[in-house]
């Protein structure tokens, strides 16, 4: 579908939504570079460690809400903190029914939805398919 890799981070503690993930990029049919953190803080560590270098810095994130240590809109304030030279596309991937989850998600601008878990091929691969890459470094 492409001829260029797409790099996807997912935040999430739950080791079987990861595996579940990373099974589903692989039947996409897209390229794609999984990096997966079990938390906010170790995702931020993460983005800081390589916000500079074009070839790791995702395209797009999956974060969930309830997490320990930095839970989901702990790792959004943090990351608005960050100056990063290039955007991602962001969506929180949740198992949360709340009405109230949603619209704090949609308040936040570099939000671009909500999505309930779980994660269909489907979804994934529309998501992949919006993903904007900037070829000049």
């Amino acid at each position: 579908m492409t001829d260029y890799n797409i790099n996807l981070l997912v935040i999430d503690d739950d080791d079987i939504n990861i595996f579940i993930i990373r099974k589903i990029a692989e039947k996409t049919g897209y390229q794609v570079t999984m990096v997966a953190k079990s938390n906010g803080q170790l995702a931020l560590d993460y983005l800081i460690d390589i916000k500079e270098d074009p070839h790791k810095f995702p395209h797009l994130m999956l974060i969930d809400i309830n997490m320990p240590i930095l839970n989901g809109w702990e790792f959004l304030e943090g990351y608005e903190k960050l100056t990063v030279p290039r955007t991602s596309d962001m969506y929180m991937l949740s198992s949360s029914v709340y009405e109230n989850d949603i619209e704090k998600a949609n308040s936040y601008q570099i939000i671009k939805g909500f999505i309930s878990k779980p994660l269909s091929i489907e979804k994934l691969s529309e998501l992949l398919s919006q993903v904007k890459i900037e070829t000049a470094s």
